[in-house]
């Protein structure tokens, strides 16, 4: 099944969110190359492709797991988690519509 992963950045996170960026950008592309990675990107703080300094208000990541407790415990284990660049994180099951 799909789960949308939403982590909603703390304040002033954007140092220890590229610090951190590599290990997270290696577990999305493990996802990616087992075919579960539906989308994933940054949410950026300001109406901008790139913001620059005003950095990310957060992640949406949609990917298929085996159960929300997978799902919940593949989000926990995020670097972003660990290098506390996320204040939380939500996890939800999602169906996709569209496209088909």
């Amino acid at each position: 099944m799909l789960y949308m992963i939403h982590g909603i950045d703390v304040p002033g996170s954007l140092e220890n969110r590229l610090a951190a960026r590599p290990a997270h950008l290696a577990r999305l592309t493990a996802l990616q190359d087992e075919g579960r990675l539906v989308l994933a990107g940054p949410c950026p703080a300001i109406d901008a492709a790139d913001p620059g300094p005003a950095g990310f208000a957060g992640s949406l990541i949609v990917a298929e797991f085996a159960s929300l407790a997978d799902a919940q415990a593949w989000a926990s284990a995020d670097p972003y988690v660990a290098a506390g660049v996320y204040a939380r994180v939500e996890v939800q099951p999602f169906k996709r519509v569209l496209p088909a």
